[in-house]
């Protein structure tokens, strides 16, 4: 989502995180946010205060006897315009303040006196052994019963040299997190299975037959969905993406085997968004072993079948969840848009024009339903996602 105009006060606790916290920042001012920066005392141990004035492009505040502030109360006049607070990295010590009402620094008081309307997030970063403890867990359902939000944390190689469960999530992951702060929660509660990505078909156990797809759009729309409130399943063809934050996924080569795990879950779903690119066929004789150059020159004789069409497939189920294909097209996108949204047998269709947006972070849309079409675009893919995924949502909503 597009941060623009959202005023963030981002609290920053001690822990080695605080560098990531540094590229947060930059993050989080690319998509448009106003932040502030407030420190701890044991931040400032392990990243300046100069650093995150210099990529907040603005004062930082660190005391709460602060007298830049007219009234001397930044633990009041911080919080007031702001859209949201932050807290990254969240140490044990911190969160234990935040549950129990303690507030002895600036940015423990700027919590407590926050208005109740105003999301207060936090990123736990701490050690895997301090994160198991039984206080430490006692603390976080404190927290989460007084509604503040908990981004994370993941689990990997700690800087103590441990590993496990603790580490702050990664700066893209956690602007992820933000985003969705802002992101009307249309799907809460319901399901979205999203296909993603090209299909490969092999001729032999090197080679085989794919397409441009990047699975740009289908991620983003996964991760939209999230944001929206959906429980989202990704199936994936081969790409390059790693799966978005909260999202589960699941990785396929071939249509077939796409077709076969999409079905497999399908009826636990209550949307189901086929964004990949899929073959429309496969090589049927298909060698097991790699296909040697002929001296003579002569080429392989390749004999195709046709894949299960999965979209139509699903729409076309006795209990079908809500369906949206697509459609990339290399012409005519009006006409082939509405008629192939009425041969699948699905309410909605999202066609675009191909290869030049393939792999590319802008796309313009069309969207065809039963009463015509309408344009959506040119933009940025994650944001056309959230756009579409709420358009979804609203549609979804209407015909329950």
């Amino acid at each position: 989502m597009n941060l623009q105009g959202k005023r963030l006060v981002l609290g920053m606790s001690g822990g080695i995180a605080c560098y990531k916290v540094a590229e947060l920042v930059r993050s989080l001012k690319k998509a448009g946010a106003s932040v502030q920066v407030v420190m701890t005392d044991a931040a400032q141990h392990f990243i300046t205060a100069v650093t995150m004035q210099a990529l907040s492009g603005q004062t930082v505040y660190d005391s709460q006897w602060d007298a830049r502030i007219a009234n001397n109360m930044a633990h009041i006049d911080l919080t007031r315009d702001a859209d949201a607070i932050i807290i990254a990295p969240a140490s044990a010590d911190f969160l234990g303040k935040l549950a129990h009402g303690l507030c002895d620094d600036l940015l423990s008081t700027l919590c407590m006196a926050r208005p109740a309307h105003l999301p207060l997030l936090a990123a736990p970063a701490m050690n895997v052994e301090m994160w198991q403890n039984p206080a430490l867990q006692r603390n976080l359902r404190l927290l989460q019963a007084d509604g503040v939000l908990l981004a994370g944390p993941d689990a990997g190689a700690q800087a103590c040299g441990e590993h496990g469960m603790g580490r702050m999530l990664e700066p893209p992951d956690l602007l992820q997190e933000i985003e969705a702060l802002f992101m009307p929660k249309l799907l809460a509660g319901k399901r979205m299975l999203v296909t993603a990505g090209p299909t490969f078909e092999a001729i032999d156990p090197v080679r085989g037959i794919t397409n441009l797809s990047s699975g740009k759009m289908g991620y983003a729309i996964a991760r939209a969905a999230r944001a929206a409130g959906a429980e989202v399943l990704l199936v994936s063809g081969p790409t390059a993406l790693s799966a978005p934050y909260g999202v589960q996924r699941i990785n396929v080569q071939s249509a077939q085997q796409m077709h076969d795990v999409t079905l497999s879950h399908i009826a636990a779903q209550d949307l189901f968004v086929a964004v990949a690119a899929v073959a429309d066929w496969r090589v049927a004789n298909s060698s097991e072993q790699k296909l040697k150059k002929d001296a003579a020159g002569k080429t392989p004789q390749l004999e195709f079948v046709q894949n299960p069409d999965i979209l139509a497939t699903v729409a076309a189920l006795p209990q079908a969840p809500y369906c949206v294909g697509f459609a990339a097209e290399s012409e005519n996108l009006l006409e082939y848009g509405a008629q192939k949204r009425a041969r699948k047998g699905v309410p909605l269709l999202v066609g675009n024009l191909g290869p030049q947006t393939f792999g590319q972070d802008h796309n313009s849309l069309v969207l065809f339903d039963a009463d015509g079409h309408k344009a959506m675009g040119p933009a940025d893919k994650k944001q056309l996602a959230q756009d579409l995924v709420l358009e979804i949502a609203q549609r979804f909503k209407a015909q329950a």
